[in-house]
């Protein structure tokens, strides 16, 4: 059992796809780089190590390692049926391998595993629970620009599919979290110390094109997998995952400029949320 490994998760992960060899070895780029980049920052280690990673981000990850062996199982076997909705997405995303067939399988066990551990959630810092929301708007975000671009991009969809192939590593540029947020666990930081501090292009991607598209993206990823909790985890347009209405207007903080709501004109939308109280501080850091 790899519970306690963290090795043994990334090793459990990269099975799935290398044991498939040409049907679907490609399609595991963003999962793995995202599982590497989980094991450096320690969240997948167990409580009894030195350096005790995080419960939540274990659980989750185990829905999805648990869902990808049933689903290998049962289509070796032939027979049986599904424990999950999630499962049977991995079991139609094998028999018949697809981009499509991939987001829903791989978002269908995330989202199960959001759902089923908020008690786990509910323990961590309010950074590390921002950071839940910005991977789980992303992982939203990518199956829309696959499978719906122009939700995703609007008049600029045409290259949305491509760019978000699992195939292809620029799926990446998207999923890749550690531009966005620190390497260590538990963050140092205040949660506005980590939401400033997040790279240029990053803002752009959550403030300019998804933020803005927020309630039809969750609309959209909610009746794609087949969950209609999913859009109960936002607060008026704004992430609420395990997140206090108290704390919506700490998402406003990353609004820092008009270039934001000028990418999102450019993609035929409009960011209607508050700017940052933070932009003056900024502008005088940045002249001196």
């Amino acid at each position: 059992m790899v519970r306690g490994d963290t090795a043994g998760r990334l090793a459990l992960a990269a099975d799935f796809y290398d044991a498939a060899s040409g049907r679907f070895r490609q399609y595991g780029h963003a999962e793995l780089s995202f599982m590497r980049w989980s094991a450096a920052r320690g969240v997948l280690e167990p409580e009894s190590s030195d350096r005790a990673g995080s419960a939540w981000w274990r659980s989750v990850n185990e829905v999805l390692l648990r869902d990808k062996i049933e689903a290998g199982l049962l289509s070796d076997d032939g027979s049986g049926i599904p424990s999950s909705h999630s499962v049977q997405c991995w079991i139609e995303f094998i028999r018949e391998p697809s981009p499509t067939r991939w987001y829903r399988a791989h978002n269908a066990s995330i989202v199960a595993g959001y759902l089923k551990y908020e008690d786990l959630a509910d323990q961590e810092l309010k950074a590390e629970r921002f950071m839940m929301n910005v991977a789980l708007l992303r992982v939203i975000y990518t199956h829309a620009m696959l499978a719906d671009p122009r939700l995703a991009l609007g008049p600029l969809a045409f290259p949305g599919p491509r760019l978000v192939d699992p195939r292809h590593r620029s799926v990446k540029w998207f999923l890749d979290l550690a531009r966005s947020f620190p390497k260590n666990y538990p963050i140092v930081g205040s949660v506005e110390e980590v939401v400033l501090a997040e790279h240029a292009l990053a803002r752009m991607l959550d403030y300019g094109l998804i933020a803005p598209r927020l309630p039809t993206l969750y609309e959209f990823a909610a009746e794609e997998l087949e969950e209609p909790r999913l859009t109960s985890l936002l607060d008026d347009g704004v992430p609420a995952y395990v997140w206090s209405h108290a704390d919506r207007e700490v998402w406003f903080i990353g609004n820092t400029g008009p270039h934001l709501r000028a990418i999102a004109r450019v993609t035929g939308v409009r960011l209607r949320w508050a700017p940052s109280p933070y932009r003056r501080r900024l502008r005088k850091s940045r002249d001196g």
